[in-house]
């Protein structure tokens, strides 16, 4: 059993900024995709952002410019910066690792609440 060890999540006013991160085993090889998801209360879960082992980065339109991910591969280790939070960022904020042979694993969610 794989765990993803999420932490970061909380509330905070809107404007404010949280940081999320997300650990994977120390002995997990052959990481390709570090992402995070959320998923509000009534709606489907969605895609935030997304980084590859290259380094490469994908946005959700909805938080270009706020949110910014990151990766530590020595520490197999994935953050988002969430700036300028809106009440509608108010989720709860899942890890995903993709890996080679279509291997994918989740977190257990950290919930995220914007205060207007």
């Amino acid at each position: 059993h794989v765990q993803l060890v999420e932490s970061g999540g909380g509330l905070v006013q809107a404007g404010g900024s949280l940081r999320l991160s997300c650990a994977a085993p120390r002995n997990m090889f052959n990481i390709n995709e570090m992402g995070w998801y959320r998923q509000a209360p009534g709606k489907q879960r969605e895609s935030v952002a997304a980084i590859t082992s290259g380094g490469a980065t994908n946005y959700a339109d909805s938080v270009k410019g706020r949110f910014t991910i990151s990766r530590d591969n020595a520490k197999n280790t994935v953050y988002l910066r969430m700036n300028s939070l809106k009440p509608e960022d108010t989720a709860v904020y899942y890890c995903n690792i993709k890996r080679v042979g279509r291997l994918e694993y989740w977190g257990q969610g950290t919930q995220v609440t914007v205060s207007s």
